[in-house]
Order: C-alpha cells, then sequence, then structure tokens
C-alpha cells in the first residue's frame, strides 16, 4: 500500500457556534491527486486554513510524512512539506522570478544574497514545472499561468510533498488551465500528494485520482475516480438525484414566498412583514408580470459578453455560473465599476451609462460587493456610520448633520435587518460576519435611499444560517415592499434556489440558459453548469 503523503483524522473547528468541520476524514496517498469537491460553505476553505496554520482546529490530528499533529503554525506547515497555492497568489510583482521564489529563504555568501546560486537553482525548479520564464524576469510581467508555476516551483524549493490547489484554473485562459493541469499530472508523476480543491468537473475527471466531497462541514461523498460518472458527482455534491424536483407548490410564472414570510416569520422593511405581494399565489395563479425596472442589452466589458437580461419591479433574479464564469464583471460594470466596452443598459425607461460608481447610485443602481471587509466595510468606524454614509447628505438640515434624524433611521433599519447587537457606537469590525453583511446592505435599503436596482455579488458569502435567511428575508422584503429589482450572483445553488425568482446560467462571460418555477432546483443548477464550457479568462 502507498505511504500516504497526507492524513487527516476527526479534523473539528466551530466559530462562534457554528461547526464549520465536524470529524472530517481524508488521506491523499504519495503520487496521488485527490479532488475535494463541495457548495461555498461546505468547509473546504477551513479545511485548508488548518492544514495551512491559519485556524487551529478544535479536535483531530494532520498526519504529514508520518508526523501527526493536533495544531500546526503557518511556520510549522511550511516545515512539515505542506505547500498551498491559494486563488490569490502571493507573489510580489516588484520581483524578479528568482527572488520571489527565495522570498524568506534567501542564500547568503559573506553576509550577502547570493543572487548567481539562487539563480541557478530557481532555473532548475522553473524547468521542473516547465515554466517558460526566466529567474531574472519580473514578475508583474508574467501571464498569469506563469505567476502560479513560479508559486508552485517556490513550494518545490521547500521540499514540499503535499500540494493544495485552490481553484487553480480560476484566473486561468483555457490554454493555461491545460498547461497547468500538464503540470501537476507531472508532478503526481513526481510523487507529490496533490489535494485539488475546484468547482469544475472537468478538471476533476481529467485529473483526480479519488474524490472527496464536504457537506456543511462533513465528509458526504469519499471514493475513487476510477467509473464515477459527471452526473454522480453532481449527485453526490448536490446530496440528492439529479430527476425532477418538484419545488413546493410553486409553478411556472409564480414567485414563491420569500425566506422569512409566512412559513418562516420575520418582518419585512416596514415591520408589518412581507406584503400580500410577497405570499405564494394559490396553486394555478400567475401573477401579471411586472415592467422592466432593469434591462441589459448587448453588454460587452473585458472578460464577458454580449449579456441581455432584464429584472421587472420586485423581481429578484439570480445570475448562477461557478468561479471564473463572468458573472461578477457583469455585476461590476453594472455598477460602474468598470467601464463597458459597448452595449446598452436602462432603469426603468432611462438610458444610463454609469461609468463610476457614484453615477450608478445616481441612477438608483447600488452595489454590495462578495468582499464586504475589503471592498464594501469600514471596520474601525461605528455601525451607524458604515450604514447611513450615503445618507448623512439627505438627511442633513442646512448643511448640519441631523444626528437626531441619523438615530432614527439607524434604530429602524437595525430592527428590519434584525442587526446583532443594535449598537450604533460599536465598531463594525467588531461584529460577526452576518451583521457585517447587514451592515454594507443597510446602506442601500434604509428609508432615506431611493434604489432601484440591488446588485449583490455572492450575498451571504461567509456568513452563519441564521443570518442567512435573514438576509434572504430582507432582500425579498425590499423586492416585495418597495418594487427594488434585485440582480444577485452566486455560486452557491441553494442559496440561488432560496433566493431567486428565475436563476440566468453563466458560463464563459455569456448567459447560456434560464431556469425558472419547478425547474428551478439545486440539481439542475448544477447538471446545468457543469455541461457548459469552462470559462476562460472571465472573473
Amino acid at each position: 500500500m502507498t505511504a500516504p503523503g497526507l492524513r487527516i483524522r476527526g479534523l473539528t473547528k466551530s466559530f462562534g457556534g457554528v461547526r464549520a468541520l465536524d470529524g472530517v476524514d481524508l488521506t491523499v496517498p504519495m503520487g496521488q491527486v485527490h479532488a475535494l469537491l463541495g457548495h461555498n460553505g461546505a468547509g473546504k476553505s477551513t479545511l485548508i486554513k488548518c492544514l495551512g496554520g491559519a485556524h487551529p482546529p478544535d479536535a483531530g490530528t494532520i498526519e504529514v510524512g508520518g508526523a501527526s499533529y493536533s495544531r500546526l503554525s503557518p511556520r510549522e506547515s511550511i516545515a512539515a512539506g505542506v505547500a498551498i497555492i491559494f486563488q490569490t497568489l502571493s507573489v510580489v510583482d516588484a520581483l524578479t522570478v528568482a527572488e520571489n521564489i527565495f522570498l524568506g529563504q534567501e542564500w547568503t555568501r559573506y553576509g550577502r544574497i547570493d543572487r548567481r546560486a539562487q539563480e541557478e537553482v530557481a532555473a532548475g525548479l522553473l524547468r521542473r514545472v516547465a515554466a517558460k520564464c526566466s529567474p531574472r524576469d519580473r514578475v508583474a510581467d508574467l501571464p498569469m499561468g506563469q505567476r502560479q508555476l513560479v508559486e508552485i516551483a517556490k513550494a518545490l524549493s521547500r521540499s514540499a510533498s503535499v500540494l493544495v490547489l485552490d481553484e487553480p484554473t480560476a484566473a486561468l485562459s483555457k490554454a493555461e488551465a491545460d498547461a497547468l493541469a500538464e503540470r501537476v499530472e507531472d508532478l503526481r508523476t513526481q510523487g507529490l500528494a496533490v489535494v485539488y480543491v475546484t468547482h469544475l468537473l472537468s478538471e476533476v475527471e481529467r485529473l483526480a485520482d479519488e474524490v472527496t466531497v464536504l457537506r456543511d462541514g462533513r465528509v458526504a461523498h469519499h471514493a475513487p475516480m476510477a467509473g464515477r460518472t459527471r452526473r454522480g458527482l453532481v449527485e453526490a455534491i448536490a446530496g440528492r438525484p439529479t430527476g425532477p424536483a418538484p419545488r413546493s407548490a410553486r409553478g411556472p410564472g409564480q414567485r414563491h414566498a420569500p425566506p422569512g414570510g409566512p412559513a418562516g416569520g420575520g418582518e419585512g422593511l416596514t415591520g408589518d412583514g412581507p406584503t400580500a405581494d410577497a405570499r405564494e399565489l394559490p396553486p394555478g395563479r400567475e401573477r401579471p408580470p411586472a415592467a422592466p425596472r432593469l434591462t441589459v442589452d448587448g453588454l460587452r466589458g473585458p472578460g464577458f459578453g454580449p449579456v441581455g437580461l432584464t429584472v421587472a419591479a420586485g423581481e429578484r433574479v439570480g445570475l448562477y455560473g461557478l468561479i471564473g464564469s463572468g458573472r461578477t464583471r457583469i455585476l461590476e460594470t453594472l455598477y460602474g465599476r468598470r467601464r463597458a466596452s459597448a452595449g446598452t443598459v436602462r432603469v426603468g425607461h432611462r438610458t444610463v451609462a454609469p461609468a463610476r460608481p457614484a453615477e450608478a447610485l445616481a441612477a438608483g443602481i447600488a452595489l454590495v460587493p462578495a468582499d464586504r471587509r475589503a471592498q464594501g466595510l469600514f471596520p474601525s468606524l461605528s455601525a451607524q456610520d458604515n450604514a447611513l454614509l450615503p445618507a448623512v447628505r439627505p438627511l442633513a438640515r442646512y448643511g448640519v448633520r441631523a444626528l437626531g434624524a441619523e438615530r432614527r433611521v439607524f434604530e429602524a433599519l437595525a430592527a428590519a435587518v434584525g442587526l446583532r447587537p443594535a449598537r450604533p457606537g460599536l465598531p463594525a469590525g467588531a461584529f460577526s460576519g452576518g451583521n457585517q453583511q447587514k451592515l454594507v446592505l443597510g446602506r442601500w435599503i434604509n428609508e432615506a435611499r431611493h434604489l432601484d436596482v440591488l446588485l449583490l455579488d455572492e450575498p451571504t458569502q461567509g456568513v452563519d444560517v441564521d443570518a442567512r435567511q435573514e438576509i434572504y428575508r430582507v432582500v425579498s422584503a425590499l423586492a416585495a415592499e418597495r418594487g427594488t429589482a434585485v440582480l444577485f450572483a452566486s455560486s452557491d445553488p441553494e442559496e440561488a434556489v432560496a433566493l431567486a425568482d428565475r436563476c440566468l446560467i453563466v458560463a464563459g462571460g455569456r448567459i447560456v440558459g434560464e431556469l425558472s418555477g419547478t425547474g428551478l432546483t439545486e440539481q439542475a443548477l448544477l447538471s446545468a453548469v457543469h455541461d457548459t464550457v469552462p470559462a476562460e479568462g472571465a472573473a
């Protein structure tokens, strides 16, 4: 039997009472590629961070090369032979390839860095991964595929025996992805144990010897890849067969009751609960279609297009696609964060062309980004200032801040979104992830704002189950009570089914299909995206 390069036993990790990993077992022998699959929130990232030393596990053991650890620090993880290549590469653009490979482990001679020796060794490592760059090339000048190979060469320079690749082809072109697959096959032949995290089943079919599926922090499926079908993998990820699955009593053209509506309790934005418009219609009845609130025609930009879609007043439309499909670029272009190269956008009957976020906001379009801490939150400012930043001027009287009005608006907003704790002076960085997301969301939906179109990118990423349901309730009430058009992007099929009236399938930067009514199921979404061609260069 092949000796294991990596063996994880009973790994458990909780965050604030939410169990992210629950007794996970994983064994990867030397010379094997092991695919790790699962929805967003399934526990993949937490497992990787425990392995890399970013998170100490609560229980379980990690064995690398025969040595067993109850927890690893980042330094101990590297010393044990673990190398993790994250989606966001850690290379330094201003340095050369050789300087990046030896960063933090420089070779010295007579107290000075021995650049010639480093470049000679780097050249050998680059040949080992079949890179087409030189040790003296500046990393900033390299394409993304070559940068990734520099990261792998750096891992090999530290005698890594276990290589973890986290969504390695998300930012690569098809040619670069094919070249990386060849390098992974070479590394397997060289005896490395490779953990390959991906959403793309075509890559799993090509590379994996074994596959493990995580769901809700547990191992839901583990098997050799030989004999596995793509449909079988989709069923393992979804947790149920991929045959037709009726979706409550909702028929084609009907809108389902929003989470937190009559079935789940909770209040709407007005505090009186969902309006009649938000409730389930009796079977067989259809609601007259509302007028389009957002109309997109022939929109193009870097990495996507042409894209055409409409979102009616009060409608929630999902853009469902894998990482790299182009869904985020579509939202960012509508918000003016990226420049469109062609196409028209209309809000109601007005044609708009936002070149900056400020112009999008003036047109009634707002975006809640996926990375709330980096792009949406001011952690050191108070909760009230975070939630009301765009409303300070509209609420002011004669150019002076109306602090009483601000407090009243904040208190109403905190009650509507279920903010906990509802403390206006508490720094935003002190709140949990779910409550931080409520603050960012609340910034655009408070009573001092007028909003025609709300764009959401991965609206509940990194949010616990309870906060997720509350966010769904708030978004659903916003659409039903105020007629806001909601367009959201998600790679989580469970979220798409829970929140959307209908879903547009995005792949390769284009909309390639649509699901609605009883046809909108997790299984149908997974089948739709895995039957399409992976994106080239979209993000």
